[in-house]
């Protein structure tokens, strides 16, 4: 049951004016210099001007706000993974066609912690605090046995409960955040509401603003995979997280090697689990400090597992009965999940080999030549898919036969047993993103098409270890917008609509670009959302690392 390809004609066009010599420079100047995309860099606590070159539409009002990794060393040590710099959180003021920019690190506790110490003092994703050589050999003796607390660097994301900003990452601890001055209103943690351990930085909104999360439990009987259902109303003016329910518990088919997972997908009446062979061995990572460790030591890719979607009624938190099935693939962030016609459609970024998150270790990022290349040739790239899910599977369906009747998409989906199905997906994609290393942090139109059906998302190229160009796909034809210059580096797509817009891409493409060859060389990008044409950019007077995912916060 091989994938599908479109039977549409493909068509990709480059809005910058790049010959092919252009391109191979720009390639191997790209992978000279991804080093300096995870430097540590000084906070900008006060707001500064840019420099506008340009148009930046005077109908952008709002704070684009961002997060990611800023720091990476503390005195003489380093940390070994990109996920584990400190959070650094980020504030692009726009109004009136002029952006002020200003950044903060986030004074978690982790931050104060290895700041007064000026040692690594809180493990993280992927390295290990070492015992304190300030305690005498007993005391050094005695901690390697203590449980490593989970750490409050909340580097990944800004989400959104009940009206308020967090800042997130996958521990059990957020941080409530003034999205004026950047600061931390106080740390949360879930577990203090609801029996998890661990929670996504990727939650999914109803219109009415409840929020939907996913987190682990881990008990006696081993790990629990909890759905998460935050009303979207505060009963109090300091209220945080009151009111939360676990909406759903599934257990992992093996409770000691629960799999591994970055965000979920939702449609309009369900959650979609996707359970992949990107997993956790729990005594390893309870282990990990015995052992000398980090937590990622303990995470591995089993590609002789299957993946297995589960799909929970947002009403009932049930389950239904039938299980989907594919070939083992690991996904970290879904596009969009719709309903059609008696299907569910899931859209999602997939990788044939899940074992690419220990790529990003610091020392792989900061290598040159030759050594770079070989990184950048064997690292697995993440391309958009489609699975097509029946969902009045019952014991009357029969098997043997392709049940998706859903002729808008060539996945295919048969009833194997009881309550399995296996799909095969279709590829939301012409063989022209190749050329740009597949498509991450892929983006909607999220506040008018998330969970229904949709032409558009954004995302961008992974032709290096970093995004390296931002891409516009077009599923009508799946034609592909690709904005693309040598040494420059764009984060995640965010798009912003523009007012009364009548289109789903009637709007703006909001994008931090890194020049990591110049100094003082960062600037916030502008896109016309339709045309993929540039219409301005401010330009920031300071350096920036790369970061991950961010929210555009309007003030009107």
């Amino acid at each position: 049951m091989s994938s599908m390809r479109t039977p549409f004609p493909a068509g990709v066009t480059v809005s910058s004016s790049v010959s092919k010599e252009e391109q191979r420079s720009g390639n191997a100047l790209g992978l000279q210099c991804i080093a300096s995309l995870v430097h540590s860099v000084e906070e900008t606590p006060e707001p500064i001007k840019t420099t506008v070159r340009g148009n930046i539409p005077a109908w952008i009002s709002g704070s684009f706000l961002r997060n990611g990794p800023g720091k990476f060393e503390f005195g003489n040590q380093s940390f070994n993974h990109w996920f584990d710099g400190m959070a650094l959180l980020h504030k692009f003021k726009i109004e009136g066609g002029q952006v002020t920019y200003k950044s903060h690190f986030l004074r978690s506790d982790s931050y104060k912690a290895n700041s007064e110490r000026n040692r690594i003092m809180v493990s993280e994703f992927g390295t290990i605090a070492m015992p304190d050589p300030c305690k005498n050999f007993f005391q050094r003796f005695l901690s390697i046995f203590e449980m490593p607390k989970p750490t409050d660097n909340a580097s990944v994301n800004f989400v959104k409960y009940k009206g308020d900003y967090y800042v997130s990452t996958e521990t059990n601890f957020m941080h409530r955040i003034d999205p004026e001055n950047l600061e931390s209103n106080g740390k949360v943690d879930w577990s203090k509401f609801i029996a998890v351990n661990a929670a996504t930085a990727h939650p999914h909104y109803d219109p009415d603003g409840t929020a939907y999360n996913m987190g682990n439990s881990y008990t006696g009987k081993g790990a629990f995979y909890n759905i998460i259902r935050v009303p979207s109303e505060k009963a109090g003016p300091s209220e945080t997280l009151e009111g939360t329910k676990v909406l759903c518990s599934i257990a992992p088919v093996d409770r000691a090697r629960p799999s591994y997972y970055h965000s979920f997908g939702m449609s309009q009446n369900y959650v979609v689990f996707l359970e992949q062979p990107l997993k956790m061995d729990l005594l390893k990572i309870v282990t990990a400090k015995l052992r000398g460790k980090p937590i990622n030591d303990g995470i591995y890719w089993d590609p002789n597992l299957e993946t297995v979607f589960h799909v929970i009624s947002k009403h009932t938190g049930k389950p239904i009965s039938v299980k989907y099935h594919t070939k083992a693939m690991a996904s970290f962030h879904q596009i969009n999940a719709f309903e059609q016609d008696g299907f569910l459609l899931v859209d999602l970024c997939c990788s044939d080999d899940g074992g690419s998150i220990n790529d990003f270790l610091i020392q792989n990022l900061r290598k040159s030549g030759e050594a770079l290349d070989q990184q950048y040739e064997s690292l697995p790239r993440a391309f958009p898919r489609r699975y097509v899910f029946p969902l009045g599977v019952d014991d009357n369906t029969p098997s043997g036969q392709n049940l998706n009747t859903n002729h808008s998409s060539l996945a295919t989906a048969f009833k194997v047993a009881k309550d399995k199905v296996y799909c095969t997906h279709e590829d939301l994609y012409s063989e022209d993103l190749h050329e740009y290393g597949g498509l991450e942090f892929p983006r909607i139109n999220y506040a008018k098409f998330n969970t229904k059906p949709y032409r558009y998302f954004y995302g961008c190229g992974f032709k290096h270890l970093v995004g390296d160009s931002l891409l516009k796909m077009d599923l009508q034809g799946k034609r592909l917008k690709v904005w693309q210059h040598p040494g420059l580096f764009p984060s995640e797509p965010v798009f912003v609509p523009s007012p009364d817009a009548t289109e789903e891409d009637d709007g703006v493409i909001l994008s931090v670009v890194i020049t990591p060859t110049q100094e003082n060389s960062t600037f916030l990008l502008v896109l016309d959302a339709k045309t993929f044409e540039e219409l301005g950019r401010a330009e920031v007077p300071v350096n920036m690392p790369y970061g991950f995912h961010g929210v555009f916060n309007s003030n009107k």
